[in-house]
């Protein structure tokens, strides 16, 4: 018998009541869409114009789109194999991440502007460490035209990942060109479908034309998408925990109706990714409220049988510090316990501007850890062992039991692998190491032997000739 630890937030009941107050909000205050074909998507399903471009969805729609949409929906890596599940209570999957303008390079830790090296390297890293299932754009490209920058970047992520990708791009045109570029490099991206393009709603309540354009190409494409949406309590949402998740979740809903008008059963994964704001420094903070509203949206959709993308745990932090820790084992550890599905964006500082390669090694050893601990532990007659202990008896030791010898490497493996467990002696005798020090020195020997995909020239040879025809 397995025995796992778990957290739940809500009662049915409670879920029933954030839901059907959901629901009025959508009715009553609707949510305004900017673009004139996603608007008339929604009045000729039924929806009502409130006039200034906004649309209440009745219940019935929001029921409708829920019942088609996937329960589940399989991701594969660039290979055409499946990589994993998202959705029906599968473990939670972490990935690394997400758009920042800046890199920090971890010999130094000197902030640079992100360029098309970084993109490489982040890749090229997230492929190596076991711990991450996808990779999200890691950066935005400063040393390109901002015309291209976004090609090579997609160009660059494909090139060298086989892991799914989780794709940022911000103008419709250079999204469009970006799936025409993959299908050119993979072939037909909806048949093993390995890139999850990622889109926002503007909170409060705003589907804007971008994002309605950019989710009607995906859509056609067949490919599952990321419709996720970010709040600020106190500015962009109300304050409080519980009318910030409403107005966050009647947003999600108003996407999922939207694909679902667009293509019935297209597969979506929806999301929230709540923060504080903070008024005294005018950035985005995480807090424990943000991280049970995280918690409360994962079973939002656990109860709507949706598969559900969250928060990651970046933004606080100078770097791979104290502050940088809290967060994510706190993120992580409440993501594998709850019902998170994907953490996506795991990697940024200062509000997820600055790439952190030692915060994403530092966090792929959270990730094994709190996944450890999920697991659980195995209760039964062979585990108990009475029999074990009444031979050794009152006053003994097991350090030569069966079960001692046939388990100590297993339960050894369970230490971490960064820090070793020095004795104050041992410590002492190594000349007192700092932690940080230590952490930087495996960031380095890792980021030295990064390897370079086998077929990386033949698919960067192919993406330079998709550039010529655009030209």
């Amino acid at each position: 018998m397995k025995v796992q630890p778990s957290l739940n937030l809500f009662s049915i009941e409670q879920i029933e009541y954030v839901h059907k107050n959901t629901l009025k909000l959508l009715e009553k205050t609707g949510v305004r869409v900017d673009s004139e074909q996603a608007r008339n998507t929604f009045l000729r399903a039924g929806c009502k114009s409130l006039g200034d471009a906004r649309v209440a969805i009745p219940g019935e729609i929001i029921d409708a789109a829920i019942e088609t949409a996937p329960a589940s929906i399989d991701i594969f890596n660039r290979r055409g194999e499946k990589a994993f599940t998202l959705g029906e209570n599968q473990p939670c999957r972490f990935g690394v991440g997400v758009t920042n303008l800046w890199w920090e390079e971890p010999e130094t830790n000197a902030i640079v502007p992100f360029s098309r090296k970084h993109v490489v390297q982040a890749c090229r890293l997230a492929e190596r460490l076991t711990h991450y299932d996808v990779v999200s754009t890691p950066g935005v490209i400063q040393d390109m035209p901002t015309e291209v920058s976004e090609l090579y970047a997609t160009l660059e992520m494909i090139a060298n990942c086989e892991k799914p990708l989780v794709l940022l791009v911000a103008e419709a045109d250079a999204f469009r060109k970006s799936l025409d570029l993959a299908q050119h490099l993979c072939g037909d991206l909806a048949e093993s479908p390995f890139i999850i393009p990622y889109f926002n709603p503007v909170t409060p309540l705003v589907l804007n034309a971008e994002t309605s354009e950019k989710v009607l190409l995906a859509v056609e494409r067949g490919l599952p998408i990321i419709y996720s949406n970010y709040g600020m309590a106190g500015a962009t949402t109300p304050i409080t925990a519980a009318s910030a998740l409403v107005t966050l979740n009647a947003e999600l809903l108003a996407g999922l109706v939207y694909t679902q008008l667009l293509k019935s059963g297209a597969p979506v994964i929806l999301g929230s990714l709540p923060a504080m704001f903070d008024m005294r420094n005018m950035t985005s903070i995480y807090t424990p409220q943000t991280m049970l509203l995280n918690l409360a949206c994962a079973e939002m959709m656990a109860y709507y049988k949706i598969p559900h993308a969250g928060t990651s745990g970046s933004g606080p932090g100078w770097g791979a510090d104290l502050s940088a820790a809290g967060a994510l084992w706190m993120n992580h550890l409440t993501s594998c316990m709850g019902k998170v599905g994907l953490a996506p964006f795991v990697g940024g500082n200062f509000d997820s501007l600055v790439f952190s390669p030692a915060k994403v090694v530092y966090a792929d050893e959270i990730i094994r850890q709190t996944c450890l601990f999920q697991q659980g532990i195995s209760l039964n007659d062979e585990t108990i062992a009475l029999e074990q202990i009444e031979d050794i008896g009152p006053g003994g030791n097991f350090l030569a039991s069966d079960l001692t010898l046939r388990l100590f490497h297993e339960m050894n493996a369970q230490n971490n692998a960064i820090w070793p467990g020095y004795s104050l002696e041992n410590w002492q005798a190594k000349d007192a190491p700092k932690a940080d020090a230590v952490l930087k020195q495996r960031v380095l020997e890792i980021l030295a032997n990064l390897k370079t995909p086998v077929d990386y020239g033949v698919l960067i040879g192919k993406g330079y000739e998709f550039f010529k025809l655009l030209c």
